[in-house]
């Protein structure tokens, strides 16, 4: 099939990689580690441990923290990928301090755990492949049992060049009949100030912040190879039958990711907007 054949854009969710994903796993772990780090401590009542929600796991290699903040805790990752979760299903078992980590299939456009359930629900750059997820927010917070805290981090470079320029080839004569539809737009995640406006009538206590990371990327194409395990699925999963399409997609953009983001003598430098919220829920 030619590369710009006229078929309709693909509507499937993305396909993921895990392997792929965990090539950047350094970079990609420093804000849920960050995230982490603002967590406040978390409600305790005898004779039960403390219950802990990871929305959006992935293969489980930053889930893993939480069981060394938490070790006594019950730690469940909830992913809507098979790949993902059977990648991280190894990790899964009895955790130091004589809690357990175990994985689960949950889709964040439609889990709504039961009331009261977890002392902290945290979402690590998932939420902003939920359309209208904000609006998920009075039933999380639900969950939660009094003093028990919602964090979450997205990215917030939709504006990016890398993003910009996914976008503007998907919607270019070329492929826009295939891939026009494809992607997320800036819309995807709201700003700080937005987040904190949907939780605090909830109940909480809002801290929400956003901080650029400056990731000095190596390699060749090395931002290219970032969003080949993230953002690019959309296209790569809609071009995934089609091997001639799918190289000459990733020819032009790789073209257009080495002008905006030009190599220098210690590597390529790829700025990352991150948005970060923490609610803790009032007792």
């Amino acid at each position: 099939m030619s590369a710009a054949a006229n078929t309709p854009a693909a509507a499937a969710a993305p396909t993921w990689d895990p392997g792929q994903y965990l090539r950047h796993a350094d970079h990609r772990a420093r804000p849920f580690v960050d995230l982490l780090a603002r967590v406040p401590e978390l409600p305790s009542a005898p004779g039960r441990p403390l219950r802990i929600a990871d929305l959006g796991c992935g293969p489980g290699n930053v889930t893993r923290l939480l069981a060394e903040r938490w070790p006594a805790a019950h730690i469940t990752g909830f992913d809507n990928s098979r790949q993902m979760l059977e990648r991280a299903e190894a990790l899964a078992g009895p955790t130091a301090g004589g809690g357990r980590l175990d994985f689960a299939p949950a889709d964040a456009t439609n889990w709504t755990p039961p009331e009261g359930t977890y002392d902290l629900i945290l979402s690590n750059a998932t939420l902003q492949w939920v359309p209208g997820h904000p609006d998920s927010f009075p039933a999380w917070v639900a969950a939660l049992a009094p003093g028990g805290t919602f964090a979450f981090q997205v990215p917030g470079n939709f504006d990016a060049p890398s993003h910009v320029l996914m976008r503007e080839l998907s919607e270019s004569q070329r492929w826009r009949d295939r891939l026009g539809d494809t992607l997320r737009h800036a819309d995807a995640v709201l700003s700080p100030t937005a987040y904190l406006e949907r939780l605090v009538p909830l109940g909480c206590e809002v801290d929400a912040w956003e901080t650029t990371y400056l990731h000095l990327l190596e390699g060749d194409d090395p931002v290219l190879d970032w969003v080949k395990g993230t953002g690019l699925r959309p296209v790569l999963t809609a071009l995934e039958d089609d091997t001639e399409a799918r190289e000459a997609f990733l020819s032009e953009y790789a073209e257009l990711l080495r002008k905006a983001y030009p190599a220098g003598a210690g590597g390529t430098v790829f700025p990352f907007r991150r948005v970060f919220a923490m609610a803790r829920k009032r007792a």
